[in-house]
């Protein structure tokens, strides 16, 4: 598909999708779905990479030196920030960098850009199925940054960590790693994301 609104998706392993088919990243599925709502959506541009921090993101966005804008931004970062135990105020500050990067991509519009929390991976075989508290506590206060700065500049968050925590019950929501969502679980992100992004984007 090459018609419809352009879209950029910006992340780590949950926005390229690790351990699932291509059709199965959320991206994917999202421009499929508001395509079928009525909003027709190109195949999403990907920049992201399992592991990557909000300054490598950052790093590789530079590297790409794009110039051209999109119709709709997306960004999913922060977890390997949190499992590399980087400081909340340094995660802050390279966020607040991001989120001016994402709009300057929408250009110049906070309406055409959403941010997606941080999925809570200590309910995962990996991460101890909610042994670890830690994990959950930390995820909270870098989605409260998260949500914190985003709001800030009138750009939607969706708070997609309640629907990752469900995996603690439901062994089908992950992958065979142990670690990364399933395209089942993506769904229902995209469930989450949906009807939201329509408000702000449907004529």
């Amino acid at each position: 598909m090459t018609n419809g609104l352009s879209y950029l998706a910006l992340g780590d392993s949950y926005t390229i999708g690790e351990s699932v088919a291509e059709n199965e990243r959320w991206p994917v599925q999202l421009s499929k779905s508001l395509t079928k709502s009525g909003v027709e959506v190109a195949s999403p541009q990907i920049i992201a990479r399992t592991g990557w921090t909000t300054d490598e993101l950052n790093a590789k966005i530079v590297s790409e030196k794009i110039t051209k804008t999109y119709d709709l931004v997306s960004l999913l970062i922060g977890v390997n920030n949190q499992y590399r135990g980087r400081s909340i105020e340094q995660f802050r500050t390279e966020f607040i960098d991001l989120l001016e990067t994402a709009i300057k991509f929408a250009g110049n519009k906070p309406e055409r850009v959403f941010v997606v929390s941080i999925p809570d991976w200590g309910v995962t075989p990996f991460g101890g199925k909610g042994q670890n508290k830690t994990i959950s506590e930390q995820i909270d206060l870098f989605n409260k940054v998260k949500k914190e700065e985003t709001e800030k500049k009138g750009i939607l968050f969706i708070d997609i960590t309640p629907i990752s925590r469900q995996a603690i019950n439901d062994a089908s929501l992950i992958t065979e790693d142990g670690l990364h969502p399933s395209g089942k679980m993506y769904q229902q992100w995209v469930e989450k994301i949906l009807p939201e992004l329509l408000k702000k984007i449907k004529p």
